[in-house]
């Protein structure tokens, strides 16, 4: 089989492309730089360097292709982000059409259900909507959870004020977790068997803990056994990413986000739709790349 992934050098691109290498298939690889992409061209990918705003490129790489994995890579420096998540789907949709791609596996998020109030997961609801619009691809959209990898931007509040926080994950409130190589197993599982059919969605997710669940996990691995969650309301929430140097509409767009994890909203229809079962890499693996990341022994992690 010949698959086409997207974003190659992240988190769970990379560790999808060793799968589906390992597994013996003809896999090429989408990136912006060369050097990101050398491990898996040692392992046998085949490159394909530029960039997913293309649409001629897409329409040229995804040409053969069985099944594609695509991703919404980000992007903090665009004026509208949910205009440029919706716009990135527009141009795989153009590709895929164009290359009569039969499969495709989709990583959107939970709270994609909402076409508005969550932030840039309402980028990725239009993202689903305009591939739904596909007459003949088989679509497969992967809902996972908060990325474990996001936690690591409470560190500079832990050092500087001593709490974890945000506009959201009260003591009521479970928070749906995700690893994104228990994302990748879930990726490679789909695009190896292609088994689906039409329009659908997966759920998946590695853990489900509180705010405050969160703080002790982390603390534990920390040496901070004391450690707390707070929850800020969303003027705070935005002053401090502002102040912490994000761009305006990054910061908006997050806080929106977590607004909509607080009231319960971002979550609904995961709830409604509940997996049955997690995956194996819970928080407390996580913490321990946390803790090593937080006292400077281990490289940060990127999407």
């Amino acid at each position: 089989m010949k698959y086409v992934i997207t974003g190659a050098s992240g988190n769970i691109s990379k560790p999808l492309s060793e799968k589906l290498l390992n597994a013996g298939h003809q896999v090429t690889v989408i990136g912006r730089n060369a050097d990101h992409l050398k491990e898996l061209v040692d392992k046998g990918a085949q490159p394909a360097i530029g960039s997913v705003d293309d649409v001629d490129f897409l329409i040229k790489t995804f040409a053969g292709a069985d099944a594609v994995y695509i991703m919404v890579p980000p992007n903090i420096k665009v004026a509208n982000w949910k205009n440029y998540i919706a716009q990135m789907g527009g141009n795989y949709a153009k590709a895929i059409e164009a290359n009569r791609v039969g499969h495709v596996v989709n990583l959107s998020s939970i709270g994609a259900h909402m076409a508005d109030g969550c932030g840039p997961v309402s980028g990725l609801y239009h993202v689903e909507q305009t591939l739904n619009a596909l007459a003949d691809a088989n679509i497969k959209h992967l809902r996972p959870g908060y990325f474990y990898q996001n936690l690591l931007g409470n560190i500079g509040l832990i050092k500087s004020l001593g709490i974890m926080g945000g506009n959201f994950g009260g003591p009521g409130s479970k928070l749906v977790l995700s690893n994104t190589d228990d994302i990748a197993d879930v990726a490679a599982d789909e695009l190896i068997h292609l088994y689906f059919a039409g329009k659908t969605v997966r759920y998946m997710a590695s853990d489900e803990k509180n705010g405050d669940e969160i703080a002790r996990i982390v603390g534990a691995a920390i040496g901070k056994p004391d450690l707390q969650w707070a929850v800020f309301d969303d003027q705070q929430a935005l002053l401090g990413m502002l102040q912490a140097g994000l761009p305006e509409e990054i910061a908006k767009n997050y806080v929106e986000m977590g607004h909509a994890i607080r009231t319960g909203e971002m979550t609904a229809d995961y709830w409604k739709h509940h997996p049955g079962h997690l995956g194996k890499r819970k928080l407390e693996d996580f913490a321990n790349l946390f803790a090593a990341i937080y006292n400077g022994q281990g490289a940060p992690v990127h999407g």
